[in-house]
């Protein structure tokens, strides 16, 4: 391993003494074992004893006990709105679509096929660039269940 590569192997509780951040758009911050770069150009092997979500305010512990902070990064979302937002929370849900849901409008990664969806259904979709922080859902990420250690897609036939 080089001696710029810093190693981390566990998710810290706090980051209020952070040394580095990172900026990570929702699906890299699924993330087990992976090289990642610091907003100072520090670059940081990931190696976690399994596959995490890292949420906006996490912090990894490197192993000098050395805390990096994970920043939620801006991405292209869609921002949905409408007197139906229940209908429309549960039709995404029911593709299990993350959702970040707000108090007055839900925020989804952009998906063609979804907009056209939401938007045939009566919503307003208005594109957005913002961080995003959906929901976990009962089994961890909301579009793919969490089975044991790795995520994988399946046809819910259990």
């Amino acid at each position: 391993m080089p001696d710029h590569l810093t190693r981390t192997t566990r998710l810290a509780g706090t980051w209020k003494t952070a040394v580095a951040s990172c900026e990570l758009a929702y699906d890299a911050r699924f993330i087990w074992r992976e090289v990642i770069t610091t907003r100072e150009g520090q670059s940081v092997l990931v190696d976690l004893p399994k596959a995490t979500s890292l949420n906006h305010g996490d912090a990894l512990e490197a192993a000098d006990g050395q805390l990096i902070e994970i920043i939620a990064a801006d991405e292209d979302l869609l921002q949905i709105a409408g007197d139906n937002l229940v209908q429309l929370a549960w039709h995404m849900g029911n593709r299990h679509t993350a959702c970040q849901i707000e108090a007055d409008y839900l925020l989804i990664q952009s998906d063609p096929v979804i907009k056209h969806m939401l938007e045939h259904l009566g919503a307003t979709v208005t594109v957005v660039r913002r961080q995003f922080t959906p929901e976990g859902g009962a089994f961890g990420r909301t579009c793919n269940h969490v089975h044991g250690e790795i995520p994988r897609k399946h046809d819910h036939a259990h």
